[in-house]
């Protein structure tokens, strides 16, 4: 139940429980936060543990703001900034909302601004009672990360007026009482592709993910069925990741009148934009009719509330939200639903690696409680066991050198997102170490604009990595080797015709983009290497060569025929995946504690969904089902 009826009653509560000097002038509702606006900014600020205690007690998460005229000038404010953040911040830009008191500072070093748990940044404060806002200056431009963060100071007004209407409605009374969850399949099910389910409660509806199907056109989640219909229904959306098999379709829901919120991490939600916007071009070369347009991804933007990791966020007046990392890519994450006061809890497990990587540390699989998980089976068959990594970069070094010496070129196709960055690290390394000669590694397609992304955001990557990224001279993805292709055809030519060299090329499985063209023109040459290190869906082209099918068709050209029969060297090398194998896969659960007492097996085949299930059956003694599209499971 809600823990409040009014706003009247609410503000009493506050008004009660923090010191008579300070001043509580309204209490807003801005989507899960509970914002406090106050002509006393500052002596809030001098109470380093109050709004802390206040979040424990009203269990929402609290956001202090001034009151208009609570604050000092801009002017002034800017200057005791500067003042007070170290010159070792690089503070580069400085914006002011005086509307809502608060002011965006971009830094190189944000941590510099913010401080030792916070200490500069309530320093700050205390001195200009503004609310500040603490963003990172991308080590390499990413005109994504610019739009973004630009549309959405744009839309900063409208923005706060869609979080107050969804504040409203999240810490409303439930209207009945829970008895009952349940969870309804419209994708994703003996299938990879198309991943989306609805949540329900007797009082809210809730929909993971709205993906596309991998070489399937036209094969759509069932957003027609009556659990998810009418779309203007649904409460509130979760994105896990923004690889286009779980995000290509959610701009389709603003189409048809969506206008509620979509929860994800912050990268995701950066990542999604460029994808999408990516979907749509790609749909107009090849002649198709685009799903959406441009303008309904930009509503998908601007109705993302984003999430971090850990954090509990109210998302309904009887759902609670949990993010956790879920070690895929970039910002993905596994989507833990507790519903009502201890009713029941629900995970969704998102596309997830449990080992970590190069680039993330390994999914989490640590929760209080999990009574049913949704599961993903990518390689969830007997046999699906990828080569240890060390042996996988042994492979791929092995392929390169072999290559150079015929004076050939190897041209890899990877998912912008994830996979090309991996391969960036292995061959920067490589190249450093002298395990492969030095070369140039082009970079076609989204990539280079996906790595930009990846080093705005370097709190969600591993470790060690991190620190590397912010030093500029350590910064492993701006190495001299990494060149990008945006002389378009023209350039492509020259680079097939030149030297020795790597092509990390989209789409990562051969569906259309770039790659086609080095296909075109490095196929007919037995010199070069094709080499496939991610997952080839069924139905797409990728997964036909890899399976020795040599023969393939071109986008059609009036001038040319559109045959080609490949003779370049094809191998696969495994290790390189960003889902787990098999055996991830049931570490995943055995190491979970407790175990949740249902699993559906999920985004897989229907061989993988199917042993995955009866192996965790069998080893762990949990109920499991290898459901179908369109399948509605209650719980408990």
């Amino acid at each position: 139940m809600s823990d409040d009826t009014t706003h009247s009653d609410l503000h009493e509560r506050i008004v009660t429980q923090v010191p008579s000097h300070l001043d509580v002038t309204e209490v807003q509702y801005e989507g899960p936060d509970l914002v406090i606006y106050t002509e006393t900014p500052r002596k809030f600020a001098e109470n380093s543990n109050l709004i802390g205690d206040l979040a424990r007690t009203l269990r929402k998460r609290v956001t202090i703001r001034p009151a208009p005229g609570a604050q000092s000038s801009p002017s002034d404010a800017e200057a005791k900034i500067r003042e007070i953040a170290p010159d070792e911040a690089q503070i580069q830009d400085l914006e002011f909302y005086p509307s809502i008191g608060e002011v965006i500072v971009e830094a190189e070093k944000p941590g510099l601004v913010i401080g030792q748990r916070g200490s500069t940044l309530r320093e700050i404060t205390r001195e200009i009672g503004w609310n500040l806002e603490v963003v990172r200056t991308p080590p390499m431009e990413s005109s994504t990360v610019d739009n973004v963060r630009n549309f959405l100071t744009q839309e900063r007004g409208e923005r706060r007026e869609f979080l107050a209407k969804v504040g409203e409605k999240i810490h409303g009374e439930p209207e009945k009482d829970i008895e009952w969850v349940r969870i309804t399949t419209l994708g994703c099910c003996r299938e990879v592709g198309r991943a989306s389910f609805v949540l329900h409660t007797p009082n809210t509806r809730i929909l993971i993910d709205c993906g596309d199907k991998p070489g399937a056109e036209g094969e759509v989640p069932y957003l027609h069925a009556p659990e998810a219909m009418p779309l203007t229904g649904i409460d509130a959306v979760v994105l896990t990741h923004a690889h286009l098999d779980h995000s290509a379709l959610l701009p389709l829901l603003f189409k048809y009148g969506y206008d509620g919120p979509i929860y994800t991490t912050e990268p995701t939600r950066d990542l999604m934009g460029l994808l999408q916007l990516d979907y749509l071009t790609v749909a107009s070369k090849e002649g198709r009719t685009p799903p959406y347009s441009s303008e309904q991804v930009r509503q998908a933007i601007k109705h993302t509330i984003p999430v971090e990791y850990g954090d509990v966020t109210d998302i309904a007046p009887d759902v609670k939200l949990t993010m956790h990392n879920a070690g895929h890519i970039l910002g993905s994450a596994s989507a833990h639903f507790h519903i009502g006061s201890g009713f029941y809890n629900i995970l969704f497990s998102g596309d997830i690696h449990y080992e970590p990587t190069r680039l993330f540390n390994g999914a989490v699989n640590d929760f209080p409680r999990a009574e049913a998980m949704v599961m993903e089976s990518t390689y969830g068959r007997r046999g699906d066991y990828q080569t240890e990594t060390e042996d996988s970069e042994a492979k791929v070094h092995e392929i390169i050198r072999e290559t150079y010496e015929k004076d050939g070129i190897v041209v890899i196709p990877a998912f912008a997102v994830g996979r090309s960055q991996e391969l960036m690290l292995v061959l920067e390394e490589a190249m450093r170490e002298g395990a492969i000669p030095t070369m140039p590694v082009y970079l076609d397609g989204m990539i280079r604009e996906a790595t930009a992304i990846h080093t705005a955001y370097p709190e969600y990557l591993r470790d060690g990595l991190q620190q590397r990224i912010l030093h500029e001279d350590e910064n492993p993805f701006v190495a001299d080797q990494f060149r990008q292709v945006d002389g378009g055809q023209e350039m492509r030519e020259e680079i097939a015709s030149g030297e020795p060299c790597v092509i990390l090329s989209t789409s990562g499985m051969v569906t259309g983009g770039p790659i086609m063209s080095w296909l075109e023109l490095l196929g007919p040459d037995p010199a070069n290497t094709l080499m496939f290190v991610g997952y080839q869906a069924e139905g797409t082209l990728g997964r036909r060569i890899q399976g020795g099918n040599v023969e393939i068709t071109l986008p059609g050209r009036a001038d040319r025929a559109n045959r080609l029969t490949l003779e370049l060297r094809i191998e696969s090398v495994s290790g390189f995946s960003g889902h787990a194998d098999r055996a991830g896969l049931e570490q995943y659960v055995g190491e979970m504690n407790p175990r949740p007492e249902t699993i559906l097996c999920v985004h897989g085949d229907e061989q993988a969904t199917d042993q995955l299930s009866s192996a965790l059956y069998q080893n762990y003694n949990v109920r499991t089902y290898q459901p179908k599209n369109l399948e509605t499971f209650r719980f408990p």
